[in-house]
């Protein structure tokens, strides 16, 4: 007898053959939302070092109070996606991202280094219910078989929002008046207001918007141990518990490369040659101290938004092979390659150096959404627990960052790239043995048949 719940499944279609695609797509706009987010963050680091004069490993604070958001914020934000379910979880979110977007403006009159990075923590513990509940949904949104394929096509919002992200910052950060005084410390809280609006009125949306709230399958029986908590249940999954720090890392490489790259195409890109000079790149450059020509903050800024176009290129190319090749050997073979571009990077080869850190962009993109789908891969019940707990893992783009910016501080920003070179190895790592750890052939297939 044919099941028809297999039959009727799809890319975007449940068991009982209802169709989200709309679903899908409302919630693939909180990933361009915290993309946008994440995207002015990273060109703020440089913004904060001139105007307070701080070095590479002081200026990481921003990153440490925007993952500190994270980690404090995802095992609450866990229990009331349980709670609340998929919708009260992003609604609550989305209010949580308003307060911190609003603070901006009372944060730009005290002009304190504490009052923005207050801010950051606010707005990122607002993005932690997003993602705590928004990751692990488009994986239930329809066949499993396409669950990788979703959440890395979702993350392709996130990465369009981190294109206008670093605009976005080049415009409020480092404007300049008529006298070519810099007017960033004033400006600065006008996108955040701006995030703060968007959010509301997503709010509203969502609450009168279809979220059905869909339950992973439970491969491992999880749910049918009553005398064990789902916490202790899911960690005694090797892929699950080692799939936390493989995002740990992961995020403290993409996270150390986002912040430091507009400090890299500053201090180590190689002077211009004057026949790449002419009209509107000419807003790029600046003459250094030398006498040459040196790609400028802003103009650096607006090759973050190059960076993340490459982002957002393997991002969806990903989403296509990965619906023909098994994501875990995927994410091992673009593990491979990010180590091998990080080290192009730390020999210093001038513009192959460049060309590999774009690169390194472009073969970071599917890790975060692929590591997301392999590690809580047949949780059942236990799927949002366990998104808590991967989300937390991003507290690693508070700590590493910091080590990354004391290196580039003693040697220079080359050298730094030895931190996301190290992290890149145990990605591969858990990539290439995700299948040994889970007893899975695939994200859509399963050996095992028992508990625990």
């Amino acid at each position: 007898m044919t099941d028809t719940n297999t039959t009727k499944k799809g890319m975007f279609i449940l068991a009982d053959g209802q169709n989200v695609l709309f679903t899908f797509v409302l919630v693939s706009s909180l990933f361009l939302l915290w993309g946008f987010c994440n995207g002015m963050i990273d060109v703020m680091d440089k913004h904060f070092q001139e105007e307070l004069h701080l070095t590479l490993a002081q200026s990481a604070w921003v990153q440490f109070a925007h993952y500190l958001g994270y980690f404090l914020m995802a095992l609450p934000a866990g229990w009331l996606a349980v709670k609340l379910g998929y919708k009260g979880g992003i609604i609550a979110g989305l209010l949580m991202v308003a307060v911190g977007g609003f603070w901006f403006i009372p944060a730009t009159k005290i002009a304190a280094f504490w009052a923005f990075l207050l801010g950051v923590c606010l707005i990122a513990s607002g993005l932690t219910f997003l993602e705590t509940v928004a990751n692990p949904y488009t994986t239930v949104l329809g066949d499993l078989r396409y669950a990788a394929t979703r959440i890395n096509l979702a993350q392709s919002c996130n990465g369009v929002g981190w294109i206008f992200g670093p605009i976005a910052g080049a415009a409020f950060f480092y404007g300049t008046d008529a006298s070519g005084k810099s007017t960033g410390s004033q400006t600065l809280w006008i996108p955040y207001a701006g995030v703060a609006v968007v959010v509301i009125i997503l709010a509203v949306i969502f609450y009168f918007a279809p979220v059905p709230d869909v339950k992973m399958e439970d491969d491992y029986h999880l749910d049918d141990n009553a005398d064990k908590t789902v916490s202790h249940s899911i960690w005694t999954r090797p892929h699950f518990a080692l799939g936390v720090l493989a995002q740990f890392l992961y995020v403290a490489a993409q996270c150390g490369i986002f912040s430091f790259f507009i400090n890299y195409m500053t201090s180590q890109v190689p002077p211009i040659p004057d026949a790449l000079v002419c009209g509107l790149t000419s807003k790029l450059f600046e003459t250094g101290k030398d006498g040459l020509r040196h790609i400028s903050n802003s103009g650096a800024s607006m090759l973050a938004s190059l960076g993340f176009f490459c982002f957002l290129c393997g991002r969806f190319s990903g989403a296509l092979i990965l619906k023909k090749c098994s994501a875990h050997k995927v994410l091992g073979t673009y593990g491979v390659l990010s180590v091998l571009v990080c080290t192009l990077i730390f020999l210093k080869l001038g513009w192959v150096s460049v060309i590999c850190v774009f690169l390194s962009y472009f073969f970071m993109s599917i890790m975060f959404p692929t590591i997301f789908a392999l590690g809580i891969f047949g949780l059942g019940g236990g799927a949002k627990k366990a998104s808590a707990f991967i989300v937390m893992a991003i507290m690693g783009g508070a700590i590493l960052p910091k080590l990354m910016g004391a290196v580039g501080d003693k040697y220079d920003m080359s050298r730094a790239f030895i931190v996301p070179l190290l992290c890149f190895v145990y990605v591969a790592f858990y990539g290439f043995y995700w299948s040994k750890f889970s007893g899975a052939d695939s994200l859509h297939s399963i050996k095992t048949t028992g508990g625990h």
